[in-house]
């Protein structure tokens, strides 16, 4: 049976796997990123595929890497990824691997993941968002990963649900979903009453009155971005996955409320709105899943 390596580089860690076609997990490990600007967080990335290698002692068919930032048209590197994993831009991971390395957003990875081994398996139409420091996301048409014009689809925390908000995402868009979300904004958003959503979730379970406002206006906010997606788009299913999905029915549950007010369904037909497979996996996964996708073509 054929098997890949999928490599996420993620700002806190590099994940690793290798998958069998079927998509079971034979190995993983992770590892910190420890970005910096002497770009020597490409030595973790390389040791990763390395140790995978070495402890498989077989053959590894193909590798896939996802990464924060836009691929190139032939999903050969990433094009543009500014302020971030210095040296990122335009470098050649087939020659510095030593095989054949097929690379694409990380939202675009967790999207392939869930879509080929996981919740949106047997889907036509679907959406993956992640919710974590940021907002990103994957949009699947009749079956495929849809990447767009500079492969930016999928780019859903930059819609703007708030025009009266100032703050403007990395995109330029003011009072943007990603913003209302974010691990990112929450000290701000809470004038520096919580560090992070964990700490804002656990004062929402304790019934903090701060908390419980700045949460459910954060859930209320996201299914209203869902509500639109499903207007707009008409997807199937949408899958969660993320840092946030953590909070499990803190999240799920008021989400739900706030979705029968305003999610449009035809003849009573709700969207699905459920929580990933893969989860911190999903980028690494979904990158091996790719390979084996462009190693078809």
């Amino acid at each position: 049976m054929k098997t890949a390596i999928g490599i996420d580089i993620g700002g806190t860690n590099i994940k690793g796997v290798l998958i069998n076609e079927n998509g079971k997990i034979l190995q993983e490990m992770s590892q910190p990123t420890n970005d910096n600007k002497d770009g020597k967080w490409k030595e973790k990335v390389f040791q990763t595929a390395k140790k995978i290698k070495d402890d498989f002692r077989g053959h590894v068919d193909c590798i896939g890497l996802a990464s924060p930032g836009l691929a190139n048209d032939t999903n050969e590197f990433i094009a543009y990824m500014p302020d971030r994993l210095s040296g990122l831009e335009n470098f050649n991971w087939s020659v510095f691997l030593n095989q054949t390395t097929h690379v694409l957003n990380d939202a675009h990875a967790a999207l392939l993941a869930e879509a080929s081994f996981g919740t949106i398996k047997g889907f036509k139409n679907a959406i993956l968002l992640t919710l974590g420091t940021g907002v990103g996301g994957g949009l699947l048409i009749n079956g495929e990963l849809f990447q767009g014009m500079n492969q930016m689809a999928g780019h859903f925390g930059h819609i703007s649900i708030n025009t009266h908000d100032d703050e403007q995402s990395i995109l330029g868009m003011p009072g943007s979903l990603e913003y209302a979300l974010g691990n990112y904004s929450v000290n701000r958003r809470s004038h520096g009453r919580y560090e992070n959503t964990d700490e804002l979730v656990n004062a929402y379970l304790k019934n903090e009155p701060l908390a419980t406002w700045l949460w459910l206006d954060l859930v209320r906010k996201l299914s209203i971005a869902i509500a639109s997606f499903s207007n707009s788009i008409s997807p199937e299913i949408v899958v969660l996955t993320g840092g946030i999905t953590h909070a499990n029915q803190a999240l799920f549950e008021p989400l739900k409320s706030f979705l029968d007010i305003y999610e449009f369904k035809p003849n009573g037909n709700a969207m699905p709105v459920v929580s990933s497979k893969f989860s911190d996996l999903s980028g690494a996964v979904g990158a091996a899943a790719f390979a084996f996708k462009q190693n078809e073509n």
